[in-house]
């Protein structure tokens, strides 16, 4: 891991995500893994300190996840760390309910030129951590890890609705859990910086995958992209195509 996340405030940031981190230290802790930049480089910070990990998956039958489900298992072999487990693979289809729904159907996906509020898939991060905290429970795994970075705009990933969530699934539980956010303060290009060392061409972040390819010109091919450009890191990663963009992450 880079010691040198993000310019001058680096220090301060890495000491806060170390202090978040040391919730994990020598226990058991759960990873929801999306085989993006952000969950893959939360899984490898968790193994430098947790007595283990248990990465899982929850596929939706999302039209993304075939490929992205191909990466992610590609990341963990290459990271090859004894402290993380075999990646556990659930199933939650919500075809029923986001019915013709662009992430199902594959139809006007958004671009490069999206914002960030055309990529909400409803009420995602409140389905994963159903599924997620009922397996932590029935597992006797008292943590969750989850990649939320700094500045997401949906309703469902604020400090507040972790928080609370993780007491409302103790109490249905009957079982004591946390939800952990460690990257909450940080930018996709902060966290690019932080993984630096760690096989992120391996990661996955499109939502229009062309074959085991990024497409290049999504929304998060883009925001992948403009991470990478402003962190000063290399993109290794392959793209189908590779549209000007305009702006930059930060």
């Amino acid at each position: 891991m880079s010691d040198n996340p993000g310019g001058s405030s680096g220090d301060d940031i890495l000491r806060g995500i170390e202090e978040i981190l040391q919730e994990a230290a020598d226990k058991r802790v759960c990873v929801l893994m999306s085989g993006g930049l952000d969950s893959c480089v939360l899984a490898s910070a968790m193994a430098d300190g947790a007595r283990s990990v248990h990465p899982i998956y929850i596929r939706s039958n999302l039209i993304w996840e075939a490929t992205e489900l191909h990466w992610v298992q590609r990341f963990l072999a290459a990271l090859a760390s004894p402290q993380i487990q075999t990646l556990k693979i659930l199933e939650m289809p919500v075809g029923d309910v986001y019915r013709q729904h662009w992430s199902l159907t594959g139809d006007e996906i958004p671009d490069h030129s999206s914002t960030d509020e055309e990529v909400y898939l409803p009420g995602r991060n409140l389905l994963l951590l159903s599924k997620a905290t009922l397996f932590c429970a029935l597992n006797q795994i008292p943590l969750l890890a989850i990649g939320i970075l700094k500045g997401n705009p949906f309703p469902d990933a604020t400090e507040v609705f972790f928080s609370q969530y993780a007491k409302l699934a103790s109490q249905a539980l009957d079982y004591g859990l946390m939800v952990l956010t460690p990257f909450s303060s940080l930018s996709k290009m902060q966290v690019i910086r932080l993984g630096q060392d760690l096989p992120l061409h391996l990661s996955f972040s499109c939502i229009h995958p062309k074959g085991l390819t990024h497409c290049g010109s999504c929304n998060k091919c883009a925001e992948r992209r403009r991470s990478f450009r402003a962190a000063g890191i290399p993109d290794r990663t392959e793209y189908h195509s590779l549209p000007e963009l305009m702006g930059h992450s930060s």
